[in-house]
């Protein structure tokens, strides 16, 4: 072996029997081949581990490697076939640079792998030097297999939310371990049926259904439905960031209509929706401005600011209950029919949005951090052609 094969066998991480028997470089075709070969006539079986058993055959095969400075890289190997004596089985022996059905090496994949987190999957199969749909299918075969390796037996607390893959539809529902901060299931849809593929994997991961204690999800009938059927000993939590989503919503119904005859409230919306904390200088001075106008958005917002307040204070139970009480009550009376409807529904699911205080004020912040993570990297992509090549993106992610 000369010099330059040898630093290839070192720089590949092979030891004996697995050896770089030569390297040719291309110039004209900006490409790098290195053939590696097994210097051995035994080896242990695959399938029972049997060891120095007689090498068959050997099968030609090829793999797409990490480009060498400007060049394309690829390994070349005839891979040998193993026919034990023990299991009386004939079967490829596994190489050390790439995972069983690869075409690509695991550098490579590791590369690759991370690339796909940060840019569209076109342009890092373009970046790379390989097709799309290998991509993809080297995203499946990852997802996938750290999906198999995960337990779910210690799982506890959930946060469900739903995300849509496409513009206006085709949803899909992630569900979240709050303890742990990570996605344990996507799956398509948004109703009671997902929570019912949800326990379904959580069973099949080694957890238990009847053991979770808490969701904190939206107001959704739908996830309601499913919650009570499926995961029936968990208290149900609607936790700050629905709640104040819904008063978002409200603040933003009074503006749109209030905005058809009072012209100061024209490109206003995000100085109303955005926490005050958030607020750039010029924001703040025309906040202050429009607040003086006596506005019924101004009105609105005081009412959704107020609700805030309570829980950045973060009483406890019997606090907060008195709290949002008396908020409900000054919603009711400032004759703004969105606040309002606020005030309703907040009374109709009194009891879970009680439950986000008192189960150490449990939130999907993570799970809302997730979502807009997921939703920059399809903005990025410009959509994914399939859902399910959005949800191993939000495995990946």
């Amino acid at each position: 072996m000369s010099g330059a094969e040898a630093v290839f066998t070192q720089a590949l991480g092979l030891t004996p029997p697995w050896e770089v028997e030569r390297v040719e470089l291309k110039p004209e075709q900006s490409r790098i081949d290195m053939f590696i070969i097994y210097s051995s006539n035994v080896g242990q079986c695959p399938v029972c581990g049997a060891k120095d058993q007689p090498v068959h055959d050997h099968r030609a095969r090829t793999w797409q490697h990490l480009h060498f400075f400007q060049f394309e890289a690829f390994v070349h190997c005839d891979a040998p076939r193993i026919a034990c004596t023990n299991c009386s089985k004939t079967t490829q022996v596994g190489v050390p640079w790439a995972r069983p059905g690869s075409h690509f090496t695991l550098m490579f994949e590791a590369l690759a792998l991370a690339l796909a987190r940060e840019m569209p999957v076109a342009v890092c199969a373009k970046t790379l030097g390989c097709s799309q749909n290998a991509l993809w299918r080297l995203i499946d075969a990852h997802t996938t297999r750290a999906r198999a390796r995960e337990s779910h037996a210690g799982v506890r607390e959930l946060g469900i939310d739903e995300t849509a893959c496409r513009r206006g539809h085709d949803y899909v529902t992630l569900v979240h371990d709050l303890a742990e901060r990570r996605l344990l299931f996507a799956t398509p849809g948004r109703g009671a049926q997902t929570l019912a593929r949800a326990a379904s994997d959580l069973r099949a991961h080694g957890g238990d259904p009847d053991a979770i204690e808490l969701i904190c999800m939206d107001m959704s009938g739908g996830f309601k439905k499913g919650a009570a059927l499926y995961l029936p000993n968990a208290a149900i939590a609607f936790d700050r960031f629905h709640v104040i989503q819904l008063a978002n919503a409200a603040v933003d119904e009074v503006r749109r209509e209030e905005a058809t005859y009072e012209p100061h409230l024209r490109r206003t919306r995000w100085i109303w929706l955005k926490d005050t904390r958030h607020w750039n200088q010029d924001q703040g001075a025309q906040a202050r401005r429009l607040n003086a106008m006596r506005l019924q958005t101004a009105r609105a917002w005081r009412v959704k600011e107020a609700l805030r307040d309570i829980y950045r204070r973060r009483p406890a139970t019997d606090q907060a209950a008195s709290e949002l009480s008396r908020w409900m009550s000054w919603a009711r009376r400032c004759r703004l029919e969105p606040m309002k409807r606020l005030a309703a529904t907040i009374k109709a699911h009194w009891a879970g949005v009680l439950h986000a205080f008192g189960a150490a004020h449990r939130h999907t912040g993570y799970v809302e951090a997730v979502n807009s993570l997921v939703q920059a990297a399809k903005a990025r992509a410009r959509g994914y052609a399939t859902t399910s090549h959005f949800i191993a993106m939000c495995y990946l992610i």
